[in-house]
């Protein structure tokens, strides 16, 4: 299922696409993410935490209603990251 079905706007993923392209920041991103586990990543609590924190990495300032579109999407997306194929199909979507 797409990011658009939860109300994620493209313009939103394409300026976070080209901050990533920016070494420090996507340096940033991977650090904030290590460790994250599977059940992290279904933990409405943590994965809002997650997007906040990620947001201001970003410097991309969300509403409310943003920020629980990216937590549905994260959790309906139920993502591994330790296995390859959730990461693919992730990278796919946001090609």
């Amino acid at each position: 299922m797409s990011y658009k079905n939860y109300g994620i706007k493209p313009e939103l993923v394409e300026r976070v696409k080209l901050k990533m392209k920016n070494k420090a920041i996507k340096e940033r991103i991977k650090q904030q993410l290590e460790g994250v586990s599977k059940y992290d990543l279904q933990d409405r609590v943590k994965v809002r935490r997650l997007v906040r924190t990620s947001a201001q990495i970003l410097q991309e300032p969300l509403t409310e209603t943003q920020q629980e579109q990216l937590v549905a999407f994260v959790l309906a997306q139920k993502i591994d990251p330790n296995n390859t194929f959730h990461l693919i199909k992730l990278w796919g979507m946001f090609r």
